[in-house]
């Protein structure tokens, strides 16, 4: 091997190692279980079993890390794709939200499976059995916004 190649393949492993110890905050904050979204919404079981599998390990305070998360930079995504999620819809909180964003809340979910765009494509990427929506699944969440 030439001398360079040795000298960016020792700097790239030794950079690799160093990004371990700058580990993102992985937290499953407390959260009031008459708040969530199975309690207030009480969606029919076919919709609570879509979203428990397709949309709580971001969007909610139950999130399963996986084995991943603990190497970086996988995890720098994950962490800021959980943050970000919680941050749109949480489903841990739904009761903290006034009926009004509430019913968007409904009708931002129903929009984001029909256009493909929930679950995201790293999560797809990593869960392909647990994140595939089919199209009784989709109508199923988008009954929601729907019905109310």
């Amino acid at each position: 091997m030439r001398k360079k190649t040795k000298i960016v393949l020792l700097t790239l492993a030794a950079l690799f190692i160093v990004i371990q110890f700058f580990q993102p905050e992985r937290t499953n904050p407390p959260s009031d279980p008459a708040a969530s979204f199975e309690v207030v919404v009480k969606p029919p079981p076919q919709v609570a079993a879509v979203v428990e599998r397709a949309c709580q390990d971001c969007h909610s305070n139950r999130t399963v890390w996986p084995w991943y998360n603990r190497v970086a930079p996988a995890s720098w995504l994950l962490a800021y794709d959980v943050k970000h999620a919680r941050r749109n819809i949480n489903l841990s909180e739904w009761g903290k939200m006034s009926p009004a964003r509430s019913q968007e809340a409904l009708g931002d979910m129903c929009d984001e499976v029909k256009a493909g765009e929930m679950p995201l494509w790293q999560y797809k990427l990593m869960h392909s059995s647990a994140a595939r929506l089919t199209p009784a699944d989709v109508a199923a969440i988008c009954s929601l916004s729907a019905a109310k």
